[in-house]
């Protein structure tokens, strides 16, 4: 089949699909009378929802826990990671599932080596055990390529106490309990 004439069935199949919604009457709605920007805006939502990150955060509110709805993770241990990696360049951030990558990031004083990090935020309460970091290492070889290289096991606990502390600061100066 042609690209064509690929194309024309398909218009055909979305013309015969959108006569067939007409088949009735229908009472207008609030959708209705949104411009096609407010459609767009309300379909996307908020990128973090209504949690606050910031010190402006009131204790009891739900930036207090990070449990909001538009956001499924603790909000501090989320900023906290941010922060925390903030030399590091950001590769990928999912704020709904809790998920950070970084880039590869070459240190300056070690310029035959990189590393790249993988955070984990596992739950909604600010809470020891609710975030999993994974560190990546590769050293360059003879040839100049990179390969693959074992880290230090502290390296990821030590990171994951550096987070945890940045987020007891962060609720701390949103006026949250320690």
């Amino acid at each position: 089949m042609t690209f064509r004439r690929l194309v024309g069935v398909s218009l055909l199949v979305l013309f015969a699909a959108e006569l067939a919604g007409c088949s009735g009457a229908k009472t207008p709605t609030e959708e209705d009378t949104m411009t096609d920007k407010d459609r767009r805006l309300a379909r996307r939502g908020k990128l973090f929802g209504d949690v606050q990150f910031g010190p402006g955060t009131k204790k009891g509110q739900e930036g207090d826990t990070g449990a909001g709805a538009g956001i499924a993770v603790n909000g501090f241990l989320w900023r906290a990671s941010l922060d925390t990696m903030a030399f590091m360049p950001l590769a990928s951030a999912d704020p709904f599932g809790g998920v950070i990558i970084t880039d590869w990031y070459t240190p300056p004083e070690s310029p035959n080596e990189r590393f790249k990090t993988q955070i984990y935020i596992l739950d909604r309460q600010l809470r020891a055990d609710g975030i999993r970091v994974s560190v990546f290492r590769q050293v360059r070889d003879a040839t100049g390529g990179w390969s693959d290289a074992t880290t230090r096991p502290e390296t990821a606990a030590e990171l994951e106490n550096a987070i945890l502390t940045r987020a007891r600061q962060l609720r701390i100066e949103s006026g949250g309990a320690p």
